[in-house]
């Protein structure tokens, strides 16, 4: 390889120019299956997919969680106690396509979702667990199609909803109640 000059250039500097190059040619080598490697795990598709896969209940939770979060904004400003029949639907309503998105999310993948409200889960919690207190302004609470709801100062608020869920996946199938508290 010939060594080309540059006027005021030496034949030294021009020796180092070539060897920063060689240098820089070597490194890129040494670096290109660490990248490769990088990407191949970064993007690989089971490797995307393995949360959801491997923790098909708690991205059920997840979903719930977020889904009953939406649903139940703003309903004590809407609904006084007298009509806590109508929130409970009004929120049964608002779940209905969060519930059927997430029957349907993963079907194509071998995992199936299949959510109903628990209503015994519900009760449970409105009889064990309504806070009350001597301080509280609060009243009695009502399960009522799974949603938990209580009397606070003549205004609806939602405490919980209570589902089942049973998952069925290519590897495993499993049953739980998932009780997403909103307080």
């Amino acid at each position: 390889m010939g060594v080309v000059r540059v006027r005021g250039a030496s034949a030294v500097d021009g020796e180092r120019a070539q060897l920063v190059l060689a240098a820089a040619a070597v490194v890129a080598v040494a670096l290109a299956p660490v990248v490769f490697a990088y990407l191949q795990l970064g993007y690989h598709a089971d490797v995307a997919a393995s949360d959801d896969y491997d923790a098909p209940v708690r991205n059920a939770d997840r979903v719930l969680s977020r889904a009953v979060a939406d649903a139940t904004a703003g309903v004590p400003s809407i609904y006084r106690w007298e009509s806590r029949s109508a929130a409970v639907s009004s929120v049964r309503r608002r779940l209905s396509d969060d519930l059927e998105t997430l029957r349907a999310a993963r079907v194509e993948s071998g995992t199936v979702y299949r959510v109903r409200y628990n209503r015994s889960a519900a009760s449970r919690v409105a009889n064990g667990d309504c806070p009350d207190g001597p301080n509280r302004q609060f009243g009695a609470c009502e399960a009522e199609h799974g949603v938990v709801v209580q009397n606070r100062s003549g205004e609806t608020h939602v405490l919980a909803v209570a589902f089942d869920v049973h998952v069925t996946t290519e590897r495993s199938t499993y049953d739980v109640t998932v009780l997403v508290r909103t307080v």
